[in-house]
C-alpha cells in the first residue's frame, strides 16, 4: 500500500463480522505488512496500541498531501 517510511491511515467503512473490534467511521493507523497485503488483509493499530489483521475491504485509505497533516483528501 505504501512505503514503510510514510504514515498511512484508514477509516473503517464497515465492521461486518468484527463488530466488537472495529468501529465504523473510526480512523486507524496502518502498519506496513506485505504478507498481509498479499492475502488482502490490513494490519491496523487500535486504541490500546496493539495491532491486528483485518480484511482490507473493511477500510478506505485516507490520502494526505506530502508534508501536511491537515491536507487530507
Amino acid at each position: 500500500m505504501t512505503t514503510e517510511s510514510s504514515l498511512q491511515i484508514v477509516v473503517c467503512i464497515k465492521n461486518n463480522g468484527y463488530e466488537a473490534s472495529l468501529e465504523p467511521r473510526k480512523i486507524y493507523q496502518v502498519l506496513p505488512d506485505k504478507e498481509a497485503e498479499n492475502h488482502k488483509m490490513i494490519r491496523v493499530i487500535d486504541e490500546s496500541g496493539e495491532d491486528y489483521l483485518f480484511p482490507a475491504s473493511l477500510f478506505s485509505v485516507i490520502r494526505c498531501r506530502k508534508h501536511s497533516s491537515t491536507n487530507c483528501l
